[in-house]
């Protein structure tokens, strides 16, 4: 129940500010709920929150058994090795598309330019 008090009065706060509650995303860590504003960029952050809480359940298996098991910054810094590493994967991946597909676009190009002439 005190719980609850404290989250009514984080929303009285957000209230008051003219945030909509709408807009705060809420996510679950470790048994303690944060409460984020994301930017107006951040499309479904709901997804992105999920996102984080599966990193950090991953994270959170390759400690069990184990000493660190609880360690709270433990799990969260290998969650946030994990997903860096994604990141960069991806980013990766990302501007190799890029690079083929402008490839392939100047390529494109020059073959209708041929045709023109």
């Amino acid at each position: 129940m005190l719980q609850a008090n404290i989250h009514q009065a984080y929303d009285r706060n957000y209230v008051r500010k003219g945030i909509s509650l709408d807009e705060i995303v809420v996510i679950d860590l470790f048994g303690e709920e944060f409460r984020f504003k994301p930017d107006n960029q951040v499309e479904n952050p709901e997804r992105v929150a999920q996102y984080l809480k599966k990193y950090i359940k991953e994270a959170e298996g390759s400690f069990k058994n184990k000493t660190l098991g609880k360690n709270k910054i433990a799990i969260l810094l290998l969650a946030a090795m994990n997903l860096s590493k994604d990141f960069h994967e991806l980013k990766v991946q990302h501007a190799e598309f890029e690079k083929e597909t402008d490839n392939k676009i100047s390529f494109l190009i020059e073959k209708i330019d041929k045709g023109i002439e």
